[in-house]
């Protein structure tokens, strides 16, 4: 950029540079690291936390990882630490951190120092290291007591005087702000981790909750972060066993990948759960519009085996024993609303207060050639 010459400068070009609180001197440092020149060239920034080959963290960038209460985020993230510090692989985490960013700052907002105590033991755990003795590369701070200006202004300072980190957690993010629906305190937060995360070329990993009645990030800071993070990772207890969470990409930049599923073990540490079944569907939870035709025409054929006629009754207690022998397990209130769609789709018909099967399902049924055995 041309030097400024205050002197031949007209009143409104001067005004202009007072009315943004910048001087001469002040803009030009600011233009030298914010124009972009094609002869320029930038290096590709390290890739260093992988899931399944698909990179999730890279140096200069941000991500966050999200679930709902008691899906096990911070044994999630636990894992994502401990990859970090042994630059090796914890669950599906892997880390290539370069030799002078091996430090991670782990920055818990929420629990008691005994708590994050606890935390801390089983990251060095994870990543094969003593829990009775310091690790020089960890370093984990509790701002519990804390409040968000302060916060956010601690964090800044130990970035500034400290050196050697590559990665820092922030569990969690909600912690630095005070309304977590306000725009301007949103934006000013994400600016802050693109700042942070850029002037010192480390990965922030941040940690927030999903809405309890939907898969929303909340709040608008959620909204935020769903638009600029390099990752978003969605921890989710598993609707077929309650003692695994499953772990997937919300968002992703690079390739999506593989999702995968941990379990706490005996020693309250993480551990992969192998061939997992993602597409396994929970009975208690599979909704009447997921069900096919052939698994309502398999149920009903099973109701009216033993009798092609049935009072009301007992036809509500035979569609009971069916529809569960097909994994759609359901109380009499939901199989009453299930006889009325039966019926209004045409798979049940009503006659002097009895109920059969249409004949049109009996036919379909029959008119199907025998299968090989």
């Amino acid at each position: 950029m041309e030097a400024i010459d205050n002197k031949n400068m007209a009143p409104a070009a001067k005004e202009e540079i007072r009315e943004h609180g910048l001087t001469k001197s002040e803009f030009g440092v600011i233009w030298q690291s914010i124009r972009l020149k094609a002869t320029d060239e930038y290096a590709v920034p390290p890739e260093i936390l992988q899931v399944n080959g698909s990179t999730i963290g890279t140096l200069g960038n941000f991500s966050a990882s999200t679930g709902k209460a008691k899906s096990k985020k911070t044994f999630n993230v636990s894992a994502i630490v401990a990859a970090a510090l042994s630059n090796g692989e914890v669950l599906r985490y892997t880390a290539a951190f370069p030799e002078d960013k091996r430090k991670v700052l782990y920055i818990d907002t929420e629990q008691s120092k005994y708590h994050c105590q606890k935390v801390m033991k089983r990251i060095l755990q994870l990543a094969g290291f003593p829990i009775d003795q310091d690790c020089p590369n960890l370093i984990f701070v509790a701002l519990r007591e804390q409040s968000p200006e302060q916060r956010r202004t601690i964090i800044d300072y130990m970035l500034y005087k400290m050196k050697g980190i590559g990665l820092v957690v922030i569990d969690g993010i909600r912690d630095l702000m005070y309304d977590i629906n306000n725009p301007t305190e949103s934006t000013e937060i994400i600016n802050l981790l693109m700042q942070w995360s850029s002037q010192y070329n480390l990965h922030i990993h941040t940690v927030l909750h999903l809405n309890k009645g939907d898969d929303n990030t909340r709040g608008h800071i959620g909204t935020e972060l769903n638009n600029k993070a390099e990752t978003v990772l969605q921890v989710t207890k598993s609707q077929t066993d309650p003692n695994i969470s499953e772990v997937k990409a919300m968002h992703i930049r690079d390739k999506e990948f593989e999702p995968f599923a941990f379990r706490i073990n005996a020693d309250s540490l993480p551990e992969l759960v192998a061939d997992y079944d993602f597409d396994k569907k929970d009975s208690k939870r599979l909704s009447l519009t997921e069900l096919s035709e052939a698994e309502h025409k398999k149920a009903l054929l099973k109701a009216f085996a033993d009798c092609e006629s049935q009072g009301y009754n007992q036809l509500l207690s035979s569609l009971i024993d069916a529809y569960a022998s097909i994994g759609y397990s359901r109380g009499r209130n939901t199989i009453v609303a299930l006889n009325k769609w039966l019926m209004t789709n045409g798979y049940i018909v009503k006659t002097d207060k009895k109920y059969s099967l249409a004949q049109g399902v009996y036919m379909e049924e029959q008119s199907k050639p025998d299968e090989e055995e």
